[in-house]
């Protein structure tokens, strides 16, 4: 008598980043208890301009366009109330030019340092322009404060520094990365997803 003992695969989801410390961060926030395998691919994607959860979309059907796999992709957002929401999704690019210092002066002449951290992903299960995009999104909020340390996390571009989610008196910067992945915009959003990929077969 033979007994065969199969070992139960999950499935493989492409997220698509370059960023080896958010695909770092996400596998750990959705931990082993995941629904699926998060694996990643490069692939340089068009800049996009518009609402957040356009410019998502946008970018979750050409990343499946392109790569004809069930694909995830993330876009994250800061954005200052006194600002009336940017940097918003362009943060990316205030951070590259101004630094996290830079970040501060932006609010230098408003009383309300108050921000919004916005984590949102996309899934797409087509391989099409037009296929559908579920997304999921996460939000924190907090306020804009000077600089206290330099940690990053790893990351080199970051905001992590200057912003302090409410109820705290650290910023994400001082805070351990456990912790900091319990309240996060990201581990919001990814909650979101793991509920939806409990249920879904890709």
């Amino acid at each position: 008598m033979y007994v065969y003992f199969t070992k139960t695969l999950k499935p493989k989801l492409t997220f698509v980043t370059g960023n080896k410390m958010k695909l770092k961060e996400v596998q750990a926030i959705l931990g082993p208890n995941s629904p699926v395998e998060i694996v990643s691919y490069n692939l340089d994607l068009p800049e996009l301009q518009g609402e957040i959860e356009d410019i998502i979309v946008k970018k979750c059907q050409e990343a499946a366009r392109r790569l004809r796999l069930p694909v995830l992709v993330e876009d994250t957002s800061l954005c200052f109330n006194a600002l009336e929401g940017l940097p918003g999704p362009y943060i990316k690019w205030f951070i590259k030019k101004l630094q996290p210092e830079g970040l501060v002066r932006l609010l230098a002449g408003w009383d309300d340092k108050s921000a919004e951290a916005i984590s949102t992903f996309g899934f797409c299960k087509g391989d099409c322009e037009d296929s559908k995009v579920e997304i999921f999104q996460g939000r924190t909020q907090g306020t804009i404060v000077n600089p206290k340390v330099q940690n990053y996390h790893g990351w080199e571009t970051c905001w992590d520094c200057v912003f302090q989610p409410n109820g705290y008196n650290k910023t994400y910067a001082e805070l351990e990365i456990e912790e900091k992945n319990r309240i996060s915009q990201r581990f919001k959003a990814l909650m979101k997803l793991k509920a939806r990929f409990s249920q879904m077969d890709l």
